[in-house]
């Protein structure tokens, strides 16, 4: 089922919480790769981001459902194909990657052997019988998946812009409520 014109509240309430928590998330991931030295604190804050990991995919499988329901808006303005193809792939991706990172972070935690808490509230086991290869390519596919996200994410905001302040069309405002 296609929308109006413009996307309703809660369309634009999920793409934007999705978007703080997702491009935060990113962020937290590389200062856990690059700029926390290994020790106890950095095995806290994988626990933190792990926990939340695990909060942004619960949201994003609604997310990801509520807009399969939702349908997508037709586009604002004519736009050649390759232009078209490459907003559908980015758009895609984006879509896919708010439940496949925290998924692939979750499955390599598991075969990892190692539980997961999310902050008291619930405890995700890990695997009785931990699998070291299973667990390195889910972390390598998590890694794989954060690289593009951030790929993606860029393209994105780049598209949004361009719509904006090149072709002067309502796409990027009818994601604000504007239209």
């Amino acid at each position: 089922m296609s929308q109006g014109r413009n996307y309703d509240r809660i369309s634009r309430f999920n793409h934007w919480i999705t978007a703080i928590a997702m491009i935060g998330m990113l962020a937290f991931g590389l200062y856990l790769e690059n700029g926390v030295a290994p020790g106890p604190e950095k095995g806290a804050l994988i626990g933190t981001h792990k926990a939340i990991g695990v909060l942004i995919l619960i949201f994003g499988l609604w997310r990801v459902m509520y807009r399969v329901v939702q349908g997508f808006l037709e586009d604002a303005a004519p736009m050649p194909v390759w232009q078209r193809f490459a907003a559908h792939v980015v758009h895609y991706w984006l879509l896919a990657a708010v439940v496949l990172i925290p998924a692939s972070g979750l499955l390599g935690s598991y075969f990892g052997g190692r539980a997961v808490d999310v902050f008291g509230v619930m405890t995700i086991p890990g695997a009785l019988e931990p699998s070291k290869t299973l667990a390195d390519a889910m972390y390598g596919l998590h890694g794989l998946l954060a690289m593009g996200t951030i790929l993606a994410t860029l393209l994105h905001v780049a598209g949004a812009l361009k719509h904006h302040l090149v072709d002067k069309d309502t796409t990027l405002l009818r994601m604000l409520g504007r239209v």
